[in-house]
This record gives C-alpha cells, sequence and structure tokens, in this order.
C-alpha cells in the first residue's frame, strides 16, 4: 500500500516576533525533511498552511524553497485550504503554489439535490478527498450534506479542516457530527490545535505551537505519519526544535517582583530555551509598570535564553477607589481627573484630559480598523509629544 505524511495547521506568518517566526518555519522545514528522509509516497496538509489568504512575500520565496525540495525528491503533496489560508473569492496563495507544480488541491465537489459530492484525487492507489475550512466555523453545515463519489477499492482519505464534536470538549463552538460524515478509511483533520484520535479521526497537532497557551501545553509540534502496511497505522512525529522552560508567578507586589522573578530564572538552565513567564494576581499599592521587565529579558538574554514570552492576562491592578462628591454629573469626568490628580500627583496628570479627548475620536465610514487605530496612536503621541 502507501505511506504519507499527515501535516496540519503551519501558519506560516503567524507570529510576529521574528525569533519565533524563525521557530515556526524551521519546524516546518524539519517536518517536509523527515518526509524526504522517509521517502514516503506523498505529504498532505489539512489547512492553515500559511496564517493568512495572502501572506507576506518574504514568507511565500522560504515556502516555495521548502515545496521545491520535496518536488525535487518526487513526494507529490496534497492539500486543502483552512480557515486562515481560504478566501470567500477562492483565489489563494495557494493557488501560486499549485501554480508553480509544487501541490495540488484537492478539493473538487458539486452542488447536486441537497447534497454536496466530493469527487477524489486519485493518487496510486489512494482516493483523496477534501473539504476547505471557512471563517467561523461555516463549512460545518455544508459538512452535514457531503456525499463520496464513490471509489471502489481504494483507501479512502478524507480531509477536512474543521472540528468534530469528539473532539470540541467544552468549547460553545458549533461541531460536526462524525456519524453524520461519509465512511473513509482515515480522516485528516486540522484546526483544532491538539493531538487527538478517536477512532480513525485524527488530528496531528500544529507543525509549531501558535501562542502562549500552546507553547505551555504542547511545547513542540508534531505531525503524523500513516502506513497502511503497517499492523501500527500511525507513527507520531514530534519536532523538537527548541526546549520551552515556563514559569508562574503569583504577584502581589509589583515593586519586588522583578528581582523576584530574575532569582528564580537564575536557578534554572534557560540556556537556548524559549522561556514563558506568567504572572498572575492582583497588585497592591503598585502598577504593573513598576515590573521591569526589559531588565528581566536582558538577564534571560545574558543567561543564552532563546526568547522571552509574557503573559500577564491575569495580572490584575486594584482599582483605585475614588470618594468623590459629584455635584454637577456634566462635570463627572473633571472632577474624577481633579479628585485622581490630587490623591497621586505627578507630572503626567496634566496630560490626562488631552489623552482622554484623543481616546473619543471615532471611527469614520468605510476606515479600517488598522487605519483608525493608527489615527488615535498618532494623536496620543501628539498630545505626548513622542
Amino acid at each position: 500500500m502507501v505511506s504519507f505524511a499527515h501535516i496540519s495547521d503551519v501558519h506560516l506568518g503567524g507570529w510576529k516576533q521574528q525569533p519565533m517566526q524563525d521557530l515556526n518555519f524551521k519546524s516546518f522545514e524539519k517536518a517536509i525533511s523527515i518526509c524526504i528522509e522517509k521517502k514516503l509516497d506523498f505529504v498532505i496538509i489539512v489547512g492553515d498552511l500559511f496564517d493568512s489568504a495572502y501572506p507576506p512575500i518574504e514568507i511565500l520565496k522560504k515556502a516555495f524553497g521548502v515545496f521545491r525540495k520535496l518536488s525535487e525528491a518526487g513526494i507529490p503533496c496534497f492539500l486543502i485550504a483552512g480557515s486562515h489560508d481560504y478566501s470567500v473569492s477562492g483565489k489563494t496563495f495557494l493557488d501560486v503554489l499549485e501554480e508553480a507544480g509544487f501541490c495540488k488541491n484537492i478539493f473538487d465537489c458539486e452542488d447536486k439535490e441537497e447534497k454536496i459530492i466530493l469527487n477524489p484525487f486519485i493518487y496510486k492507489n489512494v482516493a483523496l478527498y477534501g473539504y476547505p475550512g471557512k471563517k467561523s466555523g461555516l463549512e460545518i453545515n455544508d459538512l452535514r450534506r457531503i456525499k463520496l463519489n464513490d471509489s471502489p477499492g481504494m483507501f479512502k482519505v478524507l480531509m477536512l479542516h474543521t472540528t468534530i464534536d469528539k473532539a470540541k470538549g467544552t468549547l460553545p463552538i458549533d461541531a460536526i457530527e462524525t456519524e453524520k460524515l461519509p465512511r473513509a478509511d482515515y480522516y485528516a483533520l486540522g484546526h483544532l490545535h491538539i493531538d487527538f484520535q478517536y477512532q480513525n479521526f485524527v488530528y496531528p497537532g500544529p507543525i509549531f505551537p501558535n501562542n502562549f497557551q500552546e507553547l505551555e501545553d504542547l511545547n513542540y509540534g508534531s505531525f503524523y505519519i500513516i502506513d497502511t502496511d503497517s499492523t501500527n497505522l500511525l507513527q507520531k512525529i514530534e519536532l523538537r526544535i527548541k526546549d520551552v522552560c515556563s514559569f508562574s508567578f503569583d504577584i502581589k507586589n509589583a515593586m519586588t517582583a522583578t528581582e523576584k522573578i530574575i532569582s528564580e530564572l537564575e536557578l534554572s538552565d534557560i540556556t537556548d530555551k524559549i522561556v514563558l513567564l506568567r504572572l498572575e494576581g492582583d497588585l497592591e499599592n503598585s502598577k504593573q509598570s513598576d515590573i521591569k521587565f526589559q531588565k528581566i529579558e536582558e538577564f534571560a538574554k545574558n543567561r543564552g535564553a532563546y526568547f522571552v514570552l509574557k503573559n500577564t492576562h491575569n495580572l490584575k491592578t486594584k482599582e483605585v477607589a475614588l470618594d468623590i462628591e459629584v455635584g454637577d454629573s456634566e462635570n463627572v469626568e473633571e472632577e474624577t481627573i481633579k479628585k485622581y490628580s490630587e490623591d497621586n500627583p505627578s507630572d503626567f496628570n496634566s496630560f490626562i484630559p488631552q489623552l482622554l479627548n484623543s481616546m473619543s475620536l471615532e471611527k469614520q465610514e468605510d476606515e479600517k480598523t488598522d487605519d483608525f487605530a493608527k489615527r488615535v496612536l498618532d494623536e496620543a503621541r501628539r498630545v505626548l509629544k513622542f
């Protein structure tokens, strides 16, 4: 029979920090190198090769280089679009890869009498079917209508970038019921960034963790190799690019937090590792800006850390209690600022009214969100004179 790689959720270009973006690409590059070394029959990528339908040209150029190596090794690649690289127009840079001869998008369907008929792409003795992921899970209602154009005697692989009911857990999202899907020998799934198996439904996990939480939970990327001739159908391949070192701190006083964090880092081997700092707690008589993150990062880098990521989502500052008697409700903002400034004297207080005014700018009709955000930021910078 055949052996092939099941890869999903590569998200090239997803990380904004360049060192992490580099690791993401190296993880993908390593996965393809393993496929070449093992002389697999083919590779399937089940959506979200890119983090967007229109990736930056540098990301595209690097991806071309990897696919060229796969092509030169004589290993074909079959894929479908995911919710990130899907486009309503149907046109994405996946088409550019296909036009260059580096891969084949196997999505092929016909709408017939309330059914969506998926046509197979035949390679050797395998029939590959696929349906793309869409934004906000919009593919799920379509999946309840799909039927396979039969291919007798073939090993059937159904590629779907979606959420199945058996894997969603407590997530409050729609999911396709596994029993409503047509029969296949292997369900190659993508979209959920988890390593999960239910019968012959398989999520291989992302090729590299895509955010702070995934780095904590997964540490590494992964994919699967499927050998239809083996008694052990699945072989998980871990992509250990860099080790992850996680730290969690309960912070009460931001003034002492910097030394507390550095002391903990000093006791650990963080050389060439991704350092994760999760900070939680209710700050008392201090604020988050009192934590000297730059000093912490410099210390970690001097100790040889590859990169430092922090998560302060659950680090809260206690609200300042303002005991104010307001005679005129129209002047509540002015009186609040006055009272706060008296209780918290600072040169910065003179900027508060102007900053509040800059934050009250309204989004103009047809103005893009990014342009609006930039306009508000530019106005704040003008007020602060930097």
